[in-house]
Order: structure tokens, then sequence, then C-alpha cells
């Protein structure tokens, strides 16, 4: 079986005394390929160093992470483009809006939303959406920059069904990763009712680990963690969720 981890944060300090070994592990347990999201130019170099570090697994994206959006985001976001300029990448993201850990910045997560949003169009590229309690939000810019080739994934989907609808409506995939396995992630009692063609997997490592790894660092081998769960939600074999997920992903990424 082969997996797609299409979010994880494999240059981040977690993994600096191990980061070899995690690889390891995760191409033992079928994982043929890694996608890195962006936060912001502090990490750039450790992303570039981590594609050299490990060539033909990864695969990096350029973006400004919502919590990163601060005084200084207009030169975050030229640090975007001009990394853009200089090669390419395999989308734009993760770009967003979090009212979880700060409401103030709300009007200028929007403007750099909608600015990377408009780059993708431009570059016609995936957006990989982070969305934190701002569901309402991203949706009324997803209306306002609709467009037939935006396409991307709602990292980390948490939301109900109806939104999960919506987000699909947009053209969207949803990252489902280890919340799909936590007693109150909800998520689980309405998965089955979205055809798998929709879905992607995803860790989000080092952060969200899988039950029974809950409140640890997680890491992409746990992404059959994930997949066994879906199996079981779906009542199909997990082959039949590595095929579905991982040809989704490659028709988002690689057909770009």
């Amino acid at each position: 079986m082969q997996f797609i981890d299409t979010h994880t944060h494999l240059y981040v300090a977690h993994f600096d005394d191990d980061r070899a070994a995690m690889v390891a592990r995760a191409t033992a347990a079928g994982i043929t390929k890694f996608y890195i999201p962006a936060i912001d130019s502090t990490y750039t170099q450790r992303m570039y160093e981590l594609e050299a570090e490990f060539p033909g697994k990864i695969r990096l994206m350029m973006g400004l992470h919502p919590t990163s959006v601060k005084e200084n985001y207009q030169e975050e976001l030229q640090h975007v483009y001009e990394q853009f300029e200089k090669r390419s990448f395999a989308a734009v993201g993760e770009i967003g809006i979090d009212l979880y850990w700060d409401k103030s910045t709300l009007d200028i997560q929007i403007e750099a939303f909608k600015a990377q949003i408009q780059l993708a169009k431009k570059l016609d590229l995936p957006i990989v959406i982070h969305c934190r309690e701002s569901f309402d939000e991203i949706f009324a810019v997803l209306e306002e920059e609709k467009h037939d080739r935006l396409r991307g994934i709602f990292h980390c989907f948490t939301g109900t069904l109806e939104q999960a609808h919506r987000a699909i409506g947009f053209g969207m995939l949803l990252g489902i990763g280890g919340v799909a396995t936590f007693k109150n992630g909800k998520i689980d009692k309405f998965l089955a009712e979205i055809p798998l063609k929709h879905l992607v997997l995803e860790t989000d490592s080092p952060y969200l680990a899988p039950v029974p790894h809950r409140g640890k660092r997680n890491e992409s081998s746990y992404l059959r963690l994930v997949s066994a769960k879906l199996a079981d939600i779906y009542g199909v074999s997990e082959q039949e969720i590595a095929t579905q997920t991982t040809a989704n992903a490659k028709r988002l990424f690689e057909n770009s």
C-alpha cells in the first residue's frame, strides 16, 4: 500500500533529533511522499534543507500561515512572492484564517488570505487552507474569490457535514488526520456520507497525533492509524483507502 502525507511540518525543531529515523519509519509504513506547508519566512531555509536531505520524497508549498499574519505581513507576503519567482512549489499554503489564537488580526488575515488566493489563481496552483474557528469567514472569502480552477484542501477538516459539502462545492478536498480517531472529534459520525474521492490523508505532524498517541508528538508513520480508522468508518479495506486517497492527492498536486 502507498500513502501520501499531504500535510506535515517535518522541518520544525520537534524532529531535529530523529528526523531521518522518522522518515524511515514512515517510508516503511508505505508513505511515499510528504507535502510540506510553509509558516513564514523564518522557516524557509529549513524547508529547503529538508527538501535537499530527502530528494524525491519532499514537496514544498509556500505561503503565509494566518497565525503569522502580524504587523509585518506585507513584508512576509513579499517574501512569499519572491520565493515563487525563484522556483516552483506544489501549492500556496498553508493560508487561511485562524480566530482561535487572535481575533484582533482578522482584517489583515482576510487581506493576506485573499492576496494568496489571487496568487494561486494567477499561477494555477492549489491552495491549502487553515481554518480554525473561522468557517464563515473562510467561506465568505472563497465566495468572493471563486474561480473554475480554484482548488485545494481544507486542511485538518473539523466542520459539520453541511460545512463539508460547502467546502467541496468550492473545489476543495477535505484533509483528514488524527481528529478522525478522537472520541470527541465528531467528524467520524458523518464522514461515511462523503464520497472517498473528496478526501486526502494528512498528519499535521508534529501536531494532532491520532489515538493511541493523542497528546504526544505526531509523525507521518501514524498516518496508518488514520487510514485504518477510515477503513472502519467506510467499511472498506485499508488498501481501498490508500488507493483512493493517494489518487486524490496526486490528482490535486501532480496535475496542477
